[in-house]
């Protein structure tokens, strides 16, 4: 059999953390057998699709690095081939016109709810008569199209992440309606003509549509099409082991994009969410990701999402990036924030050496303009800073550090240079290095020192910056009268 298998997101909202975890691990059975992954849009829910939505939906994928095979299909162009099987239901005395109100509805789950009774449609309209049917036409009504559903009756089925299922048709709510008073199909219905229609082999989503799984399969069998196998894969939980919401922080996949994690980092992690690899190692790639992947790995648990372990993992995927791959995301981010970048073919370069000084450490891209600041930008001196910048051995430092610094040394030949310089001056290694890094950044905490230093030197900017520094130190001490 050729595994067909679909994401089928409705474009009324941006694409959720969620379905992307679902869609991911669609990808991962397809490319595991070599079967094909289908983007459909369920776009049928007309006052709330938008089209913005489903361009965050297809541009999310992509981000994602989940290349559909077919698609995206949308509902709304397929809303004839629902009247056509529709009206065969109809026809096969499967289906039929309901003509309840709402209000009437209403207060049959009122009276049901106050005898103790689970609410349910009572099926009232299901034998109604041609006649009967036309005295309620000629008072206006407009009806639904309801399917029949027998009672009583076991439906079951093989799960292949729950194992077997079993569901009794007299806990399924009575007779479902499957298409609006204005023809438009509902959702259980549709989604069996739309799997139907794709020969999708496997149905993978979310185990909150185990009770949907049930009706559908009677619609699989009123239609004589071939079942699908399903799977349904256990929900994302929050750390306090309740359902992920935007309570959380962030819910949809932009929100993850626009804190700095990487599709890489993302994909590992969401990968890992209620699936575990037969190795020990936890850091892989998507095809490495696919090359394992099966159901028998996944757990029946929902999975809870645990922030420092993305973040970690997103670090790591950042330090596996190419240098010219690393440096291309962050110039990328530092042009957005507005650093002025040299943009000279002998600076490329540079700004590789700057990309990897800065992803050594780097575990989210939106920390990377913070930490890439001294880079770029002119000294601003915190209190900390001016507090280094204020202690009596920070002019002789600075002095001497200016005669270090008017030839270029390298880097460990910079680590020696400055050990020397404070055993010249008769100080421990410390306040020569917290007084350089003042210095050239403003603050006591960043970079590793001895490179960022010659990455600034390359850029004449050292001398400078330990200039203003002594020039700041001297006019405080002629500010309060000190010793200079």
């Amino acid at each position: 059999m050729s595994v067909r298998v679909r994401i089928a997101p409705s474009p009324t909202g941006n694409l959720h953390i969620g379905t992307a975890r679902t869609a991911l691990f669609n990808y991962l059975f397809a490319r595991s057998q070599g079967g094909k992954f289908i983007l459909r849009i369920e776009d049928t829910d007309q006052e709330r699709s938008r089209p913005e939505y489903t361009r965050n939906i297809i541009q999310g994928l992509t981000w994602l690095g989940l290349d559909f095979d077919e698609g995206p299909y949308y509902q709304t162009q397929r809303l004839d081939r629902y009247q056509t099987v529709i009206q065969q239901l109809l026809a096969a005395g499967q289906a039929y016109y309901c003509f309840c109100t709402a209000e009437e509805l209403d207060d049959l789950r009122t009276r049901q709810k106050a005898l103790g009774q689970a609410t349910r449609y009572d099926n009232r309209h299901r034998d109604l008569t041609v006649a009967q049917q036309q005295a309620f036409r000629d008072q206006g009504r407009e009806p639904v199209v309801r399917f029949k559903i027998e009672e009583p009756r076991t439906v079951r089925w093989s799960d292949l992440v729950q194992d077997e299922v079993v569901w009794q048709t007299q806990d399924l709510g009575g007779d479902m309606v499957i298409a609006r008073a204005d023809g438009g199909p509902l959702y259980n219905f549709a989604v069996v003509v739309d799997d139907w229609d794709m020969q999708i082999s496997h149905v993978i989503r979310g185990d909150d549509h185990v009770g949907n799984t049930p009706k559908q399969i009677l619609l699989y069998e009123a239609l004589a099409a071939p079942l699908p196998q399903f799977a349904h894969l256990p929900l994302i939980h929050n750390p306090e082991g309740k359902k992920l919401s935007k309570r959380d922080g962030a819910t949809s996949l932009a929100d993850f994009q626009n804190l700095g994690f990487i599709p890489e980092g993302l994909i590992n992690y969401l990968a890992m969410l209620s699936w575990s690899p037969p190795s020990d190692h936890e850091i892989f790639s998507l095809a490495e990701a696919y090359a394992m992947f099966g159901f028998e790995r996944v757990s029946k648990s929902p999975a809870r999402f645990d922030w420092d372990k993305l973040t970690w993992l997103n670090g790591q995927h950042l330090r596996l990036l190419k240098p010219e791959d690393l440096t291309q995301r962050l110039v990328q981010t530092w042009t957005q924030v507005g650093y002025d970048l040299p943009k000279q073919p002998e600076d490329a370069a540079w700004l590789t050496r700057c990309a990897q000084l800065v992803g050594e450490g780097l575990n989210r891209m939106d920390e990377a303009a913070r930490v890439a600041r001294p880079l770029f930008e002119p000294v601003a001196f915190t209190n900390e800073g001016l507090q280094v910048l204020l202690k009596p051995e920070a002019p002789k430092i600075l002095l001497a550090l200016l005669t270090l610094f008017q030839d270029p040394p390298q880097v460990e030949e910079l680590k020696a240079q400055l050990q020397t310089l404070a055993k010249t001056l008769g100080l421990k290694n410390g306040p020569v290095m917290q007084t350089l890094r003042i210095a050239l950044t403003g603050t006591p905490r960043g970079l590793e020192l001895a490179p960022l230093a010659l990455l600034l030197h390359q850029r004449q900017a050292v001398i400078p910056r330990l200039q203003v520094a002594l020039d700041l130190v001297q006019q405080f001490q002629k500010g309060t009268g000190g010793v200079k």
